[in-house]
């Protein structure tokens, strides 16, 4: 089995402990990941305020590049922003032919072209629909018992396009966590807004949302998040915002490839487990119950 990969920004610098987990589950379960080569950022939010037509070429250049390397081979991207853009120009280029056209020709200017590009999909997607619970159940080797985790899929890997899970209920993520060992909390957030880049704009706005999913998420162990972005609202702000609340709302997030690493035998150098931001003693305790190195 084999994916064209594309990274993203964010995992090749303040997310690279999604990135390197990500890698490392892959090669752990037998599976190829391509870098595609020479790829560009994906537009973020920034390049569609300054040109629609500059955000979806930026996407397409990406989408050329990867069919130029491997067609048949679908697209897999960890970041749910990075997702979201890709998938956008995937399915708008297909229903709108002046689009098509002038991503041609902005493309032919390397060229590069579209002809039959393979599918943008997210790791969620090919964790559940690919790879199966089924499958990590049988290559757990250090299961994670007694872990209590609320899964957290945040906006963009589910809206607007709704491939692979509920976008208002969604439970992917639910049987992944339970056959690495993890005690699955039911809770109401996991499709509820982070507010986004609104924590550099609305602060006070964004936190207030932050506040209600931690609120929900007490009496879990840890949350576990596929998006840069949520992944550093969550868990970058907590100090801030248990003041504001009035009561200590600090729990341990950490990315979906983190927890199913450490449960195949990866240890927590090999999944990045320091360059989390939050990591609660109670969470580490009990990692130290899996018979795994914490770093101090």
């Amino acid at each position: 089995m084999n994916y064209t990969y594309y990274p993203g920004c964010s995992l090749s610098g303040s997310a690279m402990e999604y990135d390197v987990s990500t890698r490392a589950v892959f090669e752990r379960l037998g599976i190829t990941l391509t870098e595609i080569d020479d790829w560009n950022c994906c537009g973020a939010t920034a390049a569609e305020a300054v040109s629609s037509l500059l955000g979806s070429a930026l996407g397409a250049r990406n989408l050329a590049l990867a069919e130029s390397m491997d067609p048949s081979s679908d697209i897999l991207v960890p970041c749910s922003a990075c997702y979201l853009n890709l998938k956008k120009v995937e399915m708008e280029r297909r229903e709108d032919p002046e689009l098509a056209k002038n991503l041609d020709t902005i493309l032919g200017e390397e060229d590069l072209a579209i002809n039959n590009p393979p599918r943008v999909r997210h790791l969620l997607d090919v964790l559940v629909n690919d790879i199966t619970a089924d499958t990590l159940l049988q290559k757990t080797t250090r299961p994670l018992t007694g872990l209590r985790v609320v899964p957290y899929y945040g906006c963009q890997c589910l809206r607007p396009y709704a491939v692979f899970d509920d976008p208002e209920a969604p439970t992917s993520m639910d049987g992944l966590l339970r056959a690495c060992g993890a005690e699955v909390v039911e809770w109401e957030m996991g499709a509820r807004c982070c507010g986004a880049s609104n924590m550099s704009t609305k602060p006070e706005t964004a936190k207030k949302l932050v506040q209600k999913i931690l609120m929900d998420a007490r009496g879990a162990d840890a949350i576990a998040t596929v998006c840069p972005m949520c992944q550093l609202n969550l868990e970058g702000f907590q100090k801030a915002i248990s003041r504001d609340a009035g009561t200590d709302l600090s729990i341990s997030v950490l990315y979906l490839p983190q927890l199913i690493g450490l449960a195949l035998g990866l240890d927590q150098g090999e999944v990045k487990l320091d360059k989390n931001l939050a990591l609660m003693p109670g969470f580490m305790e009990k990692l130290l119950g899996f018979d795994i190195v914490i770093p101090h």
